[in-house]
């Protein structure tokens, strides 16, 4: 696989602890058994993202596999919406905090089965959208950027291994082939995962016109391969599900 092309980055990505959701567990969080490249998505968009351009996540390898741990945490059942908080930015309606405290009405204690101690090391292509305007935009200035904010670790906010309290460190891989995979995992059949929550051709065809990508839950046949989870769409056959299917 060649993962030196011009427009492919790599970035090493670790953290203490993890937990990718699988969508099917409706109640009770259970994580995948590693990083999804949708949660691969959101670290890199983390780092450095502009509307002129998306990633396409290449391949996940796992440096280190992790543990499995449960525990018991406090969530909320309600939620808030766009409409309940213009009314209470506009004092049509009085302000109601979400009480999530042990105990509340609105909170829920769950378990969740997540994974500790986990390294990864994500590689992506860079693609330019409808939006972009060359000469002005192109895939090297945003490869470089991307280079530069990631050696000095700065990003546009902290990203997370799957859920928002579970923070990810990072740092820019310019040779992949120095880094040690996991010798434990040759080769496993994962079943179904969850690619995506947008479709890739969409964000990608996305215009100025269009504000937002509508949400599109997409899932392909996992498989590791010598440490390796290949996601590359041109290369997995991915499934859009029915609503009802998804849901």
């Amino acid at each position: 696989m060649d993962i030196g092309r011009a427009n492919c980055i790599t970035l090493r990505i670790w953290g203490d602890y993890a937990c990718f959701t699988r969508p099917e567990m409706k109640v009770e969080r259970v994580s995948y058994p590693l990083m999804t490249p949708s949660a691969a998505r959101g670290v890199l968009e983390a780092v450095f993202w502009e509307p002129q351009m998306c990633y396409v996540i290449d391949r996940i390898a796992v440096v280190k596999r992790g543990r499995w741990f449960s525990f018991r945490r406090n969530e909320v059942t309600s939620v808030i919406g766009i409409d309940q908080a213009r009314s209470w930015m506009l004092g049509k309606t009085p302000v109601k905090f979400i009480a999530a405290g042990g105990g509340a009405e609105d909170a829920a204690q769950r378990n969740m089965l997540a994974l500790a101690d986990v390294e990864y090391m994500v590689t992506a292509e860079v693609r330019l959208t409808n939006r972009a305007e060359p000469p002005r935009d192109t895939i090297a200035k945003y490869v470089g950027e991307i280079r530069r904010r990631a050696a000095k670790g700065k990003c546009f906010h902290r990203p997370a291994l799957g859920c928002r309290e579970f923070a990810a460190d990072f740092d820019w891989v310019e040779e992949t082939a120095r880094v040690q995979l996991d010798k434990n995992w040759p080769e496993e059949d994962l079943g179904l995962m969850l690619y995506d929550v947008f479709d890739h051709p969409l964000r990608q065809a996305a215009t100025n016109d269009q504000r937002h990508v509508k949400p599109g839950a997409v899932f392909f046949k996992a498989k590791v391969k010598d440490a390796v989870l290949d996601c590359h769409p041109d290369r997995v056959e991915l499934v859009r599900p029915k609503a009802k299917e998804v849901g």
